[in-house]
C-alpha cells in the first residue's frame, strides 16, 4: 500500500503506475477536497468483480463454503484433466 498527494503523483506518474501495475501495490492518493482517490491495478479489479460475482448469490457463497470445508478436511478426490474426460458423467454435465 502506497500513499501520495497529487503533486508527487504528478510529478512521478510513471514510477507510481509501475508499481501498481507490475507489483501489484494499491495507491491512495489524498486529494486537497478531502475526498481520495485509490488506484488499482486492472488484475485486481476484475478479481475483486469475479469475488463480488461469486459472493452475490446466497447460494454460491454456501456451495463455496463447503468447498473450502471439504478440501480442508481433505475429502475431496483429486483428478487431472485426463481423469475428467474420461468421466461420463463430467461430459454430460457440460452439456
Amino acid at each position: 500500500m502506497i500513499a501520495t498527494n497529487s503533486i508527487e503523483l504528478k510529478s512521478g506518474f510513471d514510477l507510481f503506475l509501475d508499481k501498481v501495475e507490475n507489483e501489484n501495490e494499491t495507491l491512495f492518493i489524498e486529494s486537497e477536497k478531502g475526498k481520495g482517490v485509490v488506484m488499482i491495478s486492472k488484475q485486481e479489479y476484475n478479481s475483486i468483480l469475479e469475488t463480488l460475482h461469486l459472493l452475490s448469490s446466497k447460494k454460491n457463497y454456501e456451495h463455496l463454503l463447503e468447498s473450502k470445508k471439504q478440501m480442508e478436511e481433505g475429502s475431496f478426490i483429486a483428478k487431472n484433466i485426463q481423469d475428467l474426460n474420461e468421466d461420463s458423467l463430467f461430459r454430460e454435465s457440460l452439456v
